[in-house]
């Protein structure tokens, strides 16, 4: 389990990374920002409809949803996409198929 967080955390100090523009000397704070990230994540409700917003519906032409979904779950963006894409705007069934994915990939 902590070699799974420690990858999870190895990962988003990444994407911060990147999303920073690549700027070298930061990497303690990636690393902080997204063990926190990872962390704070680690402590939401496990139910997909218990860590809904207020709209149950997501929208899946916005680009910020689809890399939240991704992020959140585990899944690439690609995967975030197409699960958008076949099963429509319904946030728990996507939730719940993204999560499956993810741990079908870890078995």
């Amino acid at each position: 389990m902590d070699d799974d967080r420690t990858e999870k955390i190895r990962q988003r100090a990444y994407e911060i990374f990147q999303r920073e523009g690549g700027i070298l000397g930061n990497h303690e704070r990636h690393w902080q920002q997204a063990e926190l990230e990872i962390d704070r994540e680690a402590a939401l409700p496990l139910t997909a409809g218990d860590a809904l917003p207020e709209t149950r519906e997501i929208d899946s032409a916005d680009v910020l949803t689809v890399e939240a979904l991704a992020m959140r779950t585990g899944i690439s963006g690609d995967e975030a996409q197409e699960l958008l894409d076949r099963l429509g705007n319904d946030r728990a069934a996507i939730e719940e198929a993204a999560r499956s994915l993810e741990a079908k990939r870890r078995s």
